[in-house]
């Protein structure tokens, strides 16, 4: 959905290492993705609140790499920015996200749509080749099997981590993950802002939110 929010192994011929990672991995698979707690929005520096809706809307990156270890995937190495989104609804009743519409709009103005599940799995999927390393052929071709391009535990965690346009309960908070190519920007927070709109309390929309990405950059804690 890219208007709303929504988002190859080679063969081994030695045959015990690979059953060894095999079951390594396996060992892993049975692991969720289990993201911080997310606290009300209002806790976060990159925020903004609508007192008068009672709804609060926080944006905070996982840029760093103490954040981002929460992942077993490095999107960063794939230009990938995952973003957490946390919404508060402090009010008496349900908040709708079905029509809500979320853009990352960079220092130059660029419009970035959210990536799908499966713009992630393609990516995730493209592996590069060292100019230095030739490959060798064997004297027998070995039989080729099916795998799936990307591995399965990645594909659950990107399907747990993303953001789903769920209702939000009355004095509840929800967050979930959304992931932008930000390919060419080195600094993707520096000018930038989220713009959300779409959110809806007994068919009424409320006023967007626009959030200064700038906030998350120079937020120092304990400092007014």
């Amino acid at each position: 959905m890219h208007g709303c929010i929504i988002l190859v192994v080679n063969s081994r011929i030695t045959i015990l290492p690979l059953l060894l990672s095999v079951a390594l991995v396996r060992a892993g698979d049975d692991k969720p993705f289990n993201p911080p707690r997310a606290t009300h929005a209002k806790t976060y520096p990159a925020m903004e609140v609508h007192d008068d809706e009672r709804v609060s809307v926080a944006i905070d990156p996982y840029d760093l790499p103490d954040k981002a270890a929460v992942f077993r995937t490095n999107y960063k190495e794939h230009d990938f920015l995952p973003v957490r989104v946390i919404i508060s609804n402090d009010g008496d009743k349900t908040l709708i996200l079905r029509d809500l519409r979320v853009q990352y709009i960079t220092n130059r103005r660029d419009k970035l749509e959210p990536a799908t599940n499966d713009e992630l799995y393609r990516r995730l999927a493209r592996t590069t080749k060292r100019p230095d390393k030739q490959s060798i052929p064997l004297p027998i071709p070995l039989p080729k099997k099916n795998k799936p391009a990307v591995a399965t535990e990645v594909m659950r965690e990107v399907d747990d981590a993303m953001f789903t346009p769920v209702p939000v309960t009355a004095h509840s908070t929800y967050s979930g993950f959304l992931f932008f190519d930000i390919s060419g920007i080195a600094v993707p927070e520096a000018g930038a802002h989220v713009f959300l709109s779409g959110m809806k309390i007994e068919g009424k929309e409320l006023f967007y939110f626009d959030i200064p990405l700038e906030l998350y950059l120079n937020y120092r804690p304990g400092k007014q």
